[in-house]
């Protein structure tokens, strides 16, 4: 018998980055800082990641872009896979995500793609730790607090098994 599910998602909206806690907003910055070292040449579209990690460090990520497109790699999957690499053993607790065009941040916040949110849930799922997901534009700031929340119905390890 056929049933509907209904999924509810929680995301938060913020107007102003001071409206985000202290530790939040060093986050964005590090991801601005990041976007704007971006290597773009060829969309101008410039996205910045800066994950922060349980023991405190932050790792900053950002897009590179490749002549043969599939090539390159967006910053969400630079940044975590930095941080996996650096800090095998750590959870990520938070991950600020950013992007400028033609030298500008966005007015609106951007989301993530969606092999960017499946290598997120795969992270957040390893470790067994929900990670923060700031999501910031000049005119919106949207927060969640869960990867799970961008990406419901999620194809994790559990599939896997019988």
């Amino acid at each position: 018998m056929m049933k509907k599910l209904d999924i509810i998602l929680k995301v938060f909206e913020y107007q102003s980055i001071n409206e985000l806690d202290e530790q939040d907003q060093v986050l964005v910055h590090q991801a601005i800082e990041a976007a704007s070292d971006a290597y773009a040449p060829y969309s101008n579209f410039h996205v910045g990641a800066a994950v922060l990690l349980d023991n405190g460090v932050i790792i900053k990520g950002n897009n590179q872009e490749n002549a043969a497109y599939p090539s390159g790699l967006c910053a969400e999957r630079v940044a975590l896979f930095a941080a996996n690499a650096q800090y095998p053993d750590v959870p990520v607790v938070a991950m600020a995500i950013v992007a400028m065009k033609d030298g500008q941040l966005t007015d609106t916040a951007v989301t993530p793609c969606g092999a960017c949110r499946q290598v997120m849930i795969e992270t957040e799922v390893r470790f067994e730790h929900p990670i923060k997901v700031i999501l910031y534009g000049k005119e919106n700031i949207l927060v969640v607090d869960s990867v799970r929340e961008l990406l419901p119905l999620s194809f994790t390890s559990t599939k896997l098994k019988p």
